[in-house]
C-alpha cells in the first residue's frame, strides 16, 4: 500500500465533508440534535426514575452515533463517486481497494472522534452529564469495539452497493438502525423478548452498551465483556472482508460496476 493514495482518498472525503451541507447536516447537525433532544428526555426522566436509569439513554445515545458516524462515513463515501461519475477514474488508477478501504477506516475514526467529542461536550456543558465517568479505559475500548463493527456494516453495504448499484443505495442509512434496538442501546438486555435476547447477544455492541450502564455505577473495567464483544467482532469483520471481495469481483464480472455510473 502507498501511503500518497490513502492520502489522496482522505483529501477527497475532507473536501467532500467541509463542502457539502448534506454531510455537516448528515453527520454534525443530526447528531447536535438528537444530544439535545435525549438531553431534555433524561432531565425529565431523572425527576421521575432512578438518576442512573435516566442516564442509560443519553449514554446509549453518545456511543451510538459512533456506530452511526463511522458505518456513514464508511458506506456513503462511495456514493459521492458514484453520484459525480468519478468511480471509474479511482480504480482505473493505482488506488487498490486496500488502499481505499485504510482510507475510510482512517476517515471514519477522524470523523467520529470529532463529532464524538462535541457531542459530549454539549452533554457535559449543557445538561451535566460527563461521559469521561464511565472511565477513560473504558472509553477507548468502547470506541474500538463499536468502531469495528460499524466498519462490518459498512463494508457490507458497499459489497451491495458495488454489486446492485445506487437502487438500494438506502441501506447506506438505513441498515444501520436495525441493529439499534437488537444491540439493546438505550436499556437493559433483559427488557427484550427472549428470542430477541439470543440475537442480542450474539452481537458485539451489546456487550459494550451492558458494558457502559454498569460503568455508571462502577468505572471499571469489565475485560470480559470486552473481549467477548471484540472476538464476536472479529467473527463478524472477517467474513464481511471476504464477502466484500467475493461482490467487488462480482460487479466487475458482470459489467455491473460500470453500469453504477449509469
Amino acid at each position: 500500500m502507498k501511503i500518497h493514495r490513502i492520502k489522496g482518498i482522505l483529501l477527497q472525503e475532507y473536501f467532500i465533508t467541509v463542502r457539502s451541507l448534506e454531510v455537516i447536516m448528515d453527520l454534525l447537525f443530526f447528531s447536535v440534535m438528537t444530544v439535545i433532544v435525549f438531553g431534555f428526555m433524561t432531565i425529565f426522566l431523572s425527576g421521575a426514575v432512578n438518576s442512573n436509569v435516566a442516564l442509560y439513554l443519553l449514554t446509549g445515545m453518545l456511543l451510538w452515533e459512533i456506530v452511526r458516524i463511522t458505518q456513514y462515513s464508511s458506506s456513503v463515501s462511495i456514493l459521492w463517486n458514484v453520484w459525480s461519475k468519478n468511480l471509474s477514474n479511482m480504480f482505473i488508477s493505482p488506488l487498490s481497494v486496500k488502499e481505499y478501504m485504510t482510507a475510510q477506516v482512517i476517515g471514519g475514526i477522524v470523523k467520529s472522534l470529532l463529532v464524538f467529542t462535541i457531542i459530549s461536550l454539549i452533554a457535559k456543558f449543557v445538561f451535566g452529564f460527563d461521559i469521561t465517568r464511565l472511565g477513560i479505559v473504558n472509553l477507548f475500548l468502547f470506541f474500538i469495539n463499536l468502531s469495528i463493527f460499524a466498519w462490518s456494516i459498512g463494508i457490507v453495504v458497499l459489497a451491495f452497493i458495488f454489486r446492485f448499484g445506487t437502487r438500494i443505495q438506502a441501506l447506506a442509512w438505513g441498515l444501520v438502525f436495525l441493529f439499534q434496538p437488537l444491540t439493546a442501546a438505550f436499556f437493559p438486555v433483559k427488557i427484550l423478548p427472549g428470542f430477541l435476547q439470543t440475537i442480542a447477544y450474539l452481537l458485539p455492541p451489546t456487550y459494550v452498551f451492558e458494558a457502559a450502564r454498569n460503568s455508571l455505577i462502577n468505572p471499571s473495567t469489565n475485560w470480559n465483556m470486552f473481549f467477548i464483544s471484540f472476538l464476536l467482532n472479529i467473527v463478524y469483520l472477517i467474513p464481511s472482508i471476504y464477502f466484500f471481495s467475493a461482490m467487488f469481483k462480482k460487479s466487475k464480472d458482470t459489467g455491473q460496476f460500470a453500469r453504477n455510473e449509469g
